[in-house]
């Protein structure tokens, strides 16, 4: 079967849907069929663009295709009597981020109107579509909530589980992946100023914008934890980000309402490592129980600093914490080669 994976693209923006397209080609192919992905670009700002790209998306013609899977908003827009949206995520500003006052889309007139057309037009493509598939509970939850749609949860795997394993324990706290806003490592950051002293945090990924890498070297130098605070803000090698995983004490991550289980925390959950999250970071806290798994805080730094002083003070019980992470993960028995067969269904 030849299958059409079709994905957003930013350019010089990398992050966990680009890694899931590549893997899950890798994965079709290796089950037996042709598999190539088509990247369309998508520039969401100013908002007032997004309708031309919604109709470029929507104006593409295929052939030679037998399936065709859709990841996100506005790729799954794209035409196919043979679609499958594995849902990542809609356009959220349109949705719950609206409500959160965190959107792009004005609150006037023009704004309404805006919503008003992804909403139509995200209900049509999902109308039409052979089956609906969700990263995660939240991402399902959210579809039914704003849309009125079911859809099947299907978790997506991690891509190379076999470079996670739990080495000798190290003297920090881990936060990685890309570098926002809206995954607020800025609070680990200001958190620091509150902990313990023998308390240490690395910060590794790259930075969305070059102001989200200032805002924190800004911020380390302003509440002098230069000795204490580590920031590598690249694109890291696997190898590498695998090895500040694994030699963790733990792995922090706080995405504010996240889609799905979150790579940062599944990465960590097969190495073995308790996890620090927040109340508010959505699907993480499939993962994420509070001290079953790790620590679950409110989104403040005098609350996630007194969880990051805990994770040192017992390495024993930071330790169980993490092997009870592990045990979640694996019994939640997600593979590629189920995935496919699901996703081909």
């Amino acid at each position: 079967m030849k299958v059409l994976i079709v994905n957003n693209m930013a350019p010089f923006i990398w992050g966990g849907a680009e890694e899931l397209a590549v893997h899950l080609q890798k994965n079709l192919i290796i089950a037996g069929h042709e598999a190539e992905i088509l990247r369309i670009p998508f520039q969401w700002e100013p908002a007032e663009r997004i309708p031309s790209q919604m109709l470029m998306t929507r104006a593409f013609e295929l052939w030679n295709v037998d399936h065709v899977i859709a990841l996100k908003f506005p790729a799954y827009f794209i035409r196919h009597p043979q679609k499958t949206i594995w849902l990542l995520h809609q356009y959220r500003q349109a949705y719950d981020l609206y409500d959160a006052g965190q959107s792009n889309i004005p609150a006037n007139k023009a704004g309404n109107e805006l919503r008003a057309l992804i909403k139509a037009a995200d209900e049509e493509t999902f109308a039409e579509s052979r089956n609906i598939f969700t990263n995660s509970e939240v991402t399902r939850e959210r579809l039914f909530h704003y849309n009125g749609f079911n859809a099947k949860v299907l978790h997506p795997p991690v891509n190379d589980p076999e470079i996670f394993t739990n080495n000798e324990m190290g003297d920090y706290i881990f936060a990685g992946g890309r570098v926002n806003n809206m995954k607020r490592q800025h609070l680990l950051v200001e958190a620091m100023s509150h902990t313990d002293k023998a308390v240490k945090l690395l910060v590794a990924g790259p930075p969305d914008s070059p102001t989200d890498a200032e805002r924190l070297k800004e911020m380390v130098a302003r509440l002098g934890l230069e000795d204490r605070v580590k920031l590598d803000l690249r694109f890291l090698p696997r190898e590498t980000y695998a090895k500040y995983v694994n030699e963790s004490m733990a792995v922090a991550y706080l995405p504010f309402d996240e889609d799905s289980l979150g790579y940062v925390a599944m990465e960590a959950a097969i190495a073995g490592k308790a996890l620090i999250t927040t109340t508010d970071s959505g699907g993480v806290l499939g993962l994420a129980k509070h001290e079953e798994t790790g620590w679950v805080t409110e989104a403040k730094p005098t609350s996630l600093a007194e969880a990051m002083s805990t994770v040192g003070k017992n390495i024993q019980r930071t330790r169980r914490l993490g092997m009870t992470a592990k045990e979640l993960w694996l019994s939640l028995g997600i593979n590629w080669p189920q995935t496919v067969e699901a996703l081909l269904q």
